[in-house]
């Protein structure tokens, strides 16, 4: 378990990092061979697939050794795959996740302005179905009032109270960046649940699923944006909030 606590004038956020579940799959590969080949005028006596060839061709008085090199080390994938090739490739699990703080303007609250708050989220996983992204907790409290959270996609609104959260770019606040995949696309597949994926609208309820990976994936960096409004019937106080970013891996 990785915590980290960020300080504002609002009060203290706590994120606490929690890897739920891990398997083991295991591979095994080595070198291949084939029997020898033949056509009417050629014949190939022995073929490997690997990191080259130590095999040598002869004459009746030349022998030369042939090799093909190293294999290159890249990365492939296709909509539900994804595949690292190099000398060495691990064959453990993997999942990874680095909860970083973003930018606060939190400040002091009032009804005549919206204040944000965002954390970074860096995700990857590898020999795994995917993932989900959890975020759970309770909403901003002081004393025995709780702000309110909308359940539905819903927008800002100066003056009416609500806690709620996105993880794409916004611009009535502008809060936010979309989804950062890394090192592209072409490899990384993380993505915003649909319920907090449409700019501009929030929401939330603890446990949701905010992100996602259907497939293993590289890493996906996630902007995870939290408003507050305040009205003018909302206590004045301290409000403070305790919150779990909760990652599972999928198989």
């Amino acid at each position: 378990m990785v915590v980290i606590i960020m300080h504002n004038r609002s009060g203290w956020w706590w994120i606490s990092v929690e890897v739920l579940a891990v398997a083991l799959v295991c591979f095994a590969a080595g070198t291949a061979y084939a029997n020898a080949s033949s056509s009417t005028n050629f014949q190939v006596t022995e073929m490997e697939f690997g990191a080259g060839s130590s095999q040598q061709n002869c004459s009746g008085q030349y022998c030369a050794t042939a090799t093909i090199g190293e294999v290159s080390a890249n990365d492939s994938a296709s909509a539900h795959m994804a595949a690292s090739f190099g000398a060495v490739t691990p064959d453990d699990p993997l999942l990874e996740m680095i909860v970083e703080p973003g930018v606060s303007n939190l400040g002091v609250l009032g009804a005549e302005k919206t204040a944000t708050k965002t954390s970074i989220v860096r995700i990857r996983s590898y020999l795994s179905n995917g993932y989900t992204l959890q975020i759970v907790g309770d909403p901003p409290k002081y004393q025995g009032h709780t702000l309110a959270t909308p359940a539905t996609p819903t927008a800002s609104a100066m003056g009416t109270e609500q806690f709620a959260l996105n993880v794409v770019a916004n611009t009535v606040p502008a809060v936010g960046v979309a989804p950062e995949q890394v090192p592209s696309a072409a490899i990384s597949f993380g993505e915003p649940h649909a319920s907090y994926a449409t700019p501009n609208l929030f929401k939330y309820t603890s446990g949701d699923v905010i992100a996602l990976s259907n497939s293993a994936s590289g890493q996906t960096n996630y902007t995870i944006s939290m408003i507050v409004n305040v009205s003018n019937t909302t206590p004045a106080g301290h409000y403070t909030s305790d919150f779990s970013a909760v990652v599972v891996p999928t198989y």
